[in-house]
């Protein structure tokens, strides 16, 4: 009986230890194309909120929420700020980019990493959604809370307040923190 537990013992152990390989040389030939498809999707996001500037030259964040920090520049001038900034919602962590004038008023915003509900949260992901923090920032201040909507858009973003909430309060301080860069660069 002992020597029959011992043999299947074996067995399972070689069969995990197959898949294990396995799995490394599927990761080992996947990994570089992952990579690079991350990337491109960063550069796209970029892009996609850059409002027409010339992105420049990354520079280091925070060291807390905001990663990283990328002017905008028009005609040797920074017109603003692109930022990545890390926050939480109902899946947990998310990436939000987001772009800003100088004044820290919202150029565009788009919804990255993240782990949301299909239905609910992952609408964050939508065009129209990161529309709305658009022009706030600046003079009006980014829509912290649902009441601050208009009723249609709150209601839009009703069942997924813990992700608004992380979306909307790190736009807002991604705006406080290019207030801060304007006297510091």
């Amino acid at each position: 009986m002992t020597k029959n537990i011992a043999k299947v013992a074996f067995i399972l152990f070689a069969i995990s230890a197959v898949c294990t390989a396995l799995c490394a040389i599927v990761n080992e030939i996947t990994a570089p194309a992952i990579a690079l498809n991350t990337e491109s999707t960063r550069l796209n996001a970029l892009e996609a909120v850059s409002a027409g500037y010339e992105i420049g030259d990354q520079m280091e964040g925070d060291g807390g929420s905001i990663s990283y920090a990328i002017p905008l520049m028009d005609n040797g001038n920074t017109a603003g700020y692109i930022l990545e900034i890390m926050t939480s919602g109902y899946g947990g962590e998310m990436s939000v980019i987001a772009s800003y004038s100088t004044d820290g008023t919202v150029l565009g915003a788009k919804l990255m990493s993240n782990s949301e509900t299909p239905g609910l949260g992952k609408k964050a992901e939508e065009e129209w959604y990161m529309d709305m923090f658009e022009g706030k920032g600046g003079s009006e201040p980014v829509p912290t809370a649902k009441s601050m909507l208009p009723a249609d858009l709150s209601a839009q973003v009703s069942g997924a307040t813990i992700t608004f909430t992380g979306v909307s309060s790190a736009i807002a301080a991604g705006s406080e923190y290019v207030k801060g860069l304007e006297g510091s660069v």
